[in-house]
């Protein structure tokens, strides 16, 4: 009798687990409608939805059943730190948000807004700068968004989108010493 009891409430058990979503891996599979609610939590323009990411980037292993994509190639072939800018993680995040977007076949209905969250990552990069430097920081930003907004990659940046913006740095730098 106490086997059959055990056998009892261990199925019992296990029907709570599973009907709670804990209790097998497919129970605890992620539906699309919540990857896509993630993702666009993670892809919004806000200093909270940078840090979301940022979070998770760092707990990669809390997410594992989202099959999320974290590969990045940073800013692509253009700088990732330009004139000592560190742009790195708002490209590793933008490649996020285009990497996960055209995984799940939603990347044209999302890629203005992925854009523009990248341009808000870059200002506010920029605004941790010293205010003598920071226009060649924003300059330098708005040619990044640019390139990803025309061409769909950073790419695009050319040496003299760079070096325009080492001479507005360079500028700022000797007006400042002036005075």
């Amino acid at each position: 009798m106490s086997r059959r009891l055990s056998t009892l409430l261990a199925a019992g058990t296990i029907a709570l687990l599973t009907a709670i979503g804990v209790a097998t891996p497919a129970a605890a599979a992620v539906s699309t409608e919540q990857k896509l609610a993630v993702l666009s939590s993670w892809t919004q323009t806000s200093a909270s939805s940078y840090s979301a990411w940022n979070s998770a980037r760092l707990n990669k292993s809390a997410w594992t059943e989202y099959a999320f994509d974290w590969s990045t190639d940073y800013c692509s072939s253009s700088p990732d730190n330009p004139l000592g800018f560190n742009f790195s993680l708002s490209c590793y995040r933008h490649d996020f948000g285009y990497r996960n977007y055209k995984a799940m076949g939603q990347f044209s209905a999302n890629k203005s807004r992925l854009d523009s969250a990248f341009y808000a990552d870059l200002k506010r990069v920029c605004a941790t700068y010293n205010a003598i430097v920071r226009p060649a920081c924003y300059s330098l930003a708005w040619t990044y968004y640019e390139a990803v907004s025309v061409f769909g990659s950073v790419a695009a940046v050319q040496q003299a989108d760079l070096d325009r913006a080492a001479r507005m740095k360079a500028d700022a730098e000797r007006r400042a010493a002036l005075r």
